[in-house]
């Protein structure tokens, strides 16, 4: 051989260097599948972290043809993990568990982009009713339109399983559809009368805008007063929706309440200023069909409403 001569070996080329840029265009679409899969801020920006973090490692970039669907169904399977350590820790939470809501103001262009790419809080609570894998199944095909080879991939099962178990999902969203069906024009109305008849204790007020089933679920997380049991009944929501306007009066606390938009459905942003200083803030969204309330979902848990409000 002769000399100078270099052999060339038969390696492999290294893989192509992440595209930062490709993924950040990528980050707010990943986000959304997320938090529709977590119901929390925090948890869906960690989510889509790790799954920079898993496409960053990857030595098989170069064989990715479809960068979004690639990192959806990633996402897919790192939510469905969180989702399952999730049913442990949510047997030890304190009371009700309600999602991370989504504040905007009430009018202007927030407002708007708010009702245009809405995941109501109605939703989100059905959501959470399902196994992780109904969920991740649902949100990935009936959502985002992932195929369910790609789905089957994510919950490492058959196609014919992901398909039973979006079904599945389905089924149990439908059936609660149709209790969360009014507009956003008919949402504020009834809920600018429930608290008119709240602030004055008017119990036929109250009934007249309650479902018969309606259901008033308080979120506080062990760090602010709730109620440790869904309220269920007109007139035990009535009661207490009342009760908690009087003992306010009888705490001596001051009331700001804001209309907002609460994951682009109606809502109020309460904030309650007690003469020792403390200050309660609250986020209440709600859900209505035929002219009445059929479910009020009251957030207390600071981390979740200053999270919200950070985010606002």
């Amino acid at each position: 051989m002769a000399a100078g001569v270099k052999v060339a070996h038969n390696s492999p080329m290294p893989p192509t260097p992440p595209d930062a840029r490709a993924f950040e265009a990528e980050r707010a679409h990943l986000t959304a599948v997320a938090y529709r899969m977590l119901g929390s801020h925090a948890e869906a920006e960690d989510a889509v972290q790790e799954a920079w973090l898993r496409y960053a490692g990857t030595d098989t970039r170069d064989d990715i043809r479809d960068l979004r669907g690639w990192l959806t169904t990633t996402v897919g399977r790192i939510c469905l993990d969180v989702l399952r350590s999730a049913r442990v820790r949510r047997e030890a939470y304190p009371g009700p568990w309600l999602p991370e809501p989504v504040v905007t103001a009430a009018d202007g262009p927030e407002g708007v982009a708010a009702r245009r790419d809405e995941v109501a809080l109605a939703l989100l609570v059905v959501l959470d009713r399902l196994t992780p894998e109904q969920r991740v199944a649902f949100v990935l095909h009936d959502v985002f339109a992932v195929p369910f080879d790609d789905i089957a991939a994510s919950l490492g099962t058959t196609p014919a399983a992901a398909r039973q178990l979006a079904s599945r999902a389905r089924r149990a969203v439908g059936e609660e559809g149709h209790k969360h069906t009014a507009d956003l024009a008919e949402q504020r109305r009834v809920l600018d009368a429930f608290v008119r008849a709240a602030g004055t204790g008017d119990l036929d007020g109250l009934l007249a805008v309650l479902a018969p089933d309606v259901v008033f679920i308080g979120d506080g997380g062990g760090f602010a007063p709730a109620a440790r049991k869904p309220v269920a009944g007109a007139v035990q929501v009535a009661r207490f929706a009342a009760g908690l306007f009087r003992r306010a009066e009888r705490d001596q606390a001051g009331l700001r309440v804001e209309p907002v938009l609460v994951n682009g459905g109606a809502g109020l942003l309460t904030e309650a200023r007690y003469p020792d200083g403390t200050v309660l803030r609250m986020v209440l969204g709600v859900a209505v069909a035929d002219g009445r309330i059929t479910a009020v979902y009251n957030q207390l848990n600071p981390h979740k409403v200053g999270r919200a409000l950070d985010d606002r």
